[in-house]
């Protein structure tokens, strides 16, 4: 077996790649495509604010499609638009908060997907509410109720993920889970 020793910049270099390679495969999680994680992840690794054209250089990518990335992830609320005195050029940085990158990105996401099946459920628990002033079977009547049952406990359970959801963005859940205290080196 042939052991090759890897200089120190290499392995620099191949320690970070593999990380951005693992957040553009991840970033699935928040509908964007593996090319847009590779731009988060190389904003995130830069330590200065990156032109468009910057961008397009260190990833091979078509200005336009760069642009394209460059809006998505800053509607994601994970890159934001800076300014440097003496800089015509926009530039960009990633927020380097994932704490509140989770919690903006699924809170909102969650609020969405919340309010249309509790809008549905309302809607067939009345329609079911009116089924049982008719003449019903045994079985019909028993379904229905059933259903009913089912549909009160889904509108408990999306109370408690809107709980939930207050928590995150209240930051309450930082009292009974704690960000890690490496957080505050990066900014």
């Amino acid at each position: 077996m042939v052991v090759i020793k890897l200089d120190k910049k290499t392995l620099m270099e191949s320690a970070r790649e593999r990380v951005i390679e693992t957040i553009s495969h991840n970033m699935y999680l928040y509908g964007v495509t593996p090319s847009i994680g590779r731009l988060y992840g190389t904003l995130f690794f830069n330590d200065k604010p990156m032109t468009l054209d910057e961008m397009k250089e260190e990833l091979k990518m078509s200005k336009t499609s760069m642009s394209t990335s460059v809006r998505t992830l800053t509607d994601l609320n994970m890159v934001e638009k800076v300014w440097k005195k003496g800089i015509r050029k926009d530039l960009y940085e990633a927020k380097k908060d994932w704490y509140q990158i989770f919690i903006d990105f699924f809170s909102n996401e969650w609020r969405k997907v919340i309010s249309l099946n509790v809008k549905a459920i309302n809607q067939s628990m009345r329609e079911l509410k009116t089924v049982l002033e008719e003449d019903l079977t045994i079985d019909e009547k028993e379904t229905v109720l059933h259903d009913l049952e089912k549909f009160n406990y889904a509108i408990e359970y999306y109370k408690w993920l809107n709980q939930l959801f207050d928590y995150f963005e209240s930051n309450q859940i930082f009292d009974l889970i704690t960000k890690q205290e490496i957080e505050k080196e990066l900014d």
